[in-house]
């Protein structure tokens, strides 16, 4: 049997290799959450975040380059999804008790996405989508009422927060022409590395210390951030969509918070009562509609 196609002629279903290999990206991703919520625990966030960067900038200088008439797209898309979305992601991994709440509520960049593009791009959604949209916000919501999690609202806010400005960096990201994968991550690592640092040693304290006193867990969580994800994870993600559509990966990609709850609990003893297991259910189920449908529209125009 022959595999489908989308209507630009990628094929739409994953070929045995290729799924294998995005269930592995997932798993590495879900492992991030718990090495970058150690990684917080001995370095500042924000300075960990340019860390991560600046590493980024010493393995992927050499395939930097301008790209003329599409800088602005690329500085404002990059620094959007980079800098400021780590910053507040990490800042908020870092206030938060349980690395699993974050883990759902990072699932929120696919509704938003969907919101900005119909903002500003002009894209009409149905009442499917506006269903799942609702679930997945009123899922967090539900998360954020329970009385754990209200003793660190700040850190699920910044969670949230950085979602916002991930997605709509996203916006700018699908202007680009012809910039390969890796560019992004370079010029990510680029224009985040300084704003960042400057920004850490401006409101935080303690990075000289971190960096004296930091055991070998806390290098090894940035290491695992910079090799495995970033280098890894990212990469092969970028691979597989140069070959399908997003819309045929994006439903495998709930795999990644359901991993890094798995690791939250056994690896970092995260407590999830009643009221977070029923709340990111619908905030997950809510993120399935979305991307299955718009898995629908891409692959038969409706």
């Amino acid at each position: 049997m022959s595999a489908t196609s989308s209507a630009d002629g990628e094929p739409t279903d994953l070929a045995g290799k290729h799924l294998a290999l995005l269930i592995g990206i997932n798993l590495i991703w879900g492992a991030n959450l718990i090495a970058s919520k150690i990684g917080v625990g001995y370095f500042p966030p924000i300075f960990f975040t340019a860390l991560r960067f600046l590493s980024l900038v010493l393995f992927l200088i050499p395939v930097l380059k301008l790209h003329r008439g599409q800088m602005k797209n690329l500085i404002a898309g990059t620094a959007l999804m980079g800098p400021v979305a780590f910053a507040f992601l990490f800042v908020g991994l870092q206030k938060a008790e349980d690395a699993s709440t974050v883990a759902i509520a990072t699932q929120l960049g696919v509704p938003f996405s969907t919101l900005f593009s119909v903002w500003l791009l002009g894209e009409t959604i149905r009442w499917k989508r506006r269903l799942g949209i609702a679930l997945a916000f009123g899922g967090i919501v539900i998360i954020g009422f329970d009385p754990r999690v209200i003793d660190y609202w700040e850190g699920l806010a910044l969670v949230v927060i950085s979602c916002v400005f991930s997605s709509l960096g996203l916006i700018f990201i699908k202007r680009l022409r012809d910039v390969q994968p890796l560019e992004l991550q370079i010029w990510t690592a680029v224009i985040g590395a300084p704003i960042l640092l400057l920004v850490s040693f401006t409101l935080e304290g303690g990075q000289l210390e971190a960096v004296r006193n930091a055991s070998w867990e806390g290098w090894s969580a940035l290491a695992f951030t910079v090799l495995l994800s970033s280098l890894i994870a990212h990469t092969g993600w970028y691979y597989l969509i140069s070959r399908y559509p997003v819309t045929s990966l994006s439903p495998i990609t709930l795999l990644s918070p359901l991993f890094g709850i798995f690791f939250g609990v056994t690896l970092l003893n995260d407590h999830l009562t009643t009221r977070m297991l029923i709340g990111g259910a619908i905030t997950l189920l809510g993120v399935f509609i979305v991307v299955l449908r718009e898995k629908r529209i891409v692959d038969t125009g409706t």
